[in-house]
């Protein structure tokens, strides 16, 4: 079982709550760390917080490979301070948290991941937060405007063609048009939350990690 640790973090607008999670096979605080996650959860004006299940599974997919994870909730989220800003304050409540996690693993690399909204906002933060990979699921680009997608990573974009709340048929030429093109895993029949796909879309994750 992965240790946990509870703490509330400095962000831009007050305190965050967040949660780190290390991989249950490491059980020594001073062993190196190679890398460690940061996961954005989705969209906090409709119940969208860090225990979301999908947001679950991704970190799980990196302690997976041995990487800590930091979980949070957005500002207004849980115990966080603040209120909801349209992804702009979220972006910077994300660069907040990735800089904790630098100072923590100065000489870990950045594995960043976002879910629907949480997507959009990772994406907004891979190249300022100097990410060394990014992961997307079902970013909500038809919600939320991505901005200028340069995130100077490698980039899994992994999506449910039966998604209904981003759907799949706006994603996926948006995704193909895009230079360099991300790394694209479609799950057939898979909707928005993947219900009943978790352990697919941990796996692709998992993969996707294994050769990056």
């Amino acid at each position: 079982m992965a240790q946990a640790e509870r703490l509330t973090l400095e962000g831009p607008a007050g305190r965050l709550e967040a949660l780190i999670e290390m991989p249950a096979d490491v059980t020594d605080a001073t062993a190196p760390v190679h890398a460690f996650g940061v996961v954005c959860h989705p969209h906090p004006l409709y119940g969208g917080n860090m225990d979301n299940k999908v947001v679950w599974a991704l970190s799980r997919a990196f302690q997976e490979r041995r990487a800590p994870v930091i979980r949070f909730n957005f500002r207004g989220v849980g115990q966080s301070t603040g209120s909801y800003d349209e992804a702009r304050g979220e972006t910077l409540d994300a660069l907040a948290v990735i800089a904790y996690g630098r100072k923590r693993w100065p000489q870990a690399a950045l594995w960043l991941a976002g879910f629907s909204f949480g997507g959009v906002v990772a994406l907004r933060a891979a190249h300022q937060g100097h990410a060394a990979l990014l992961v997307t699921v079902a970013p909500g680009v038809t919600k939320i405007d991505p901005g200028s997608v340069v995130p100077g990573c490698p980039w899994l974009i992994v999506q449910g063609d039966a998604d209904d709340v981003v759907p799949a048929q706006v994603v996926i030429p948006w995704a193909r048009q895009l230079a360099p093109a991300p790394t694209l895993t479609v799950i057939p029949g898979a909707g928005h939350f993947f219900h009943g796909r978790i352990n697919e879309l941990r796996d692709a994750v998992v993969a996707f990690l294994e050769q990056t």
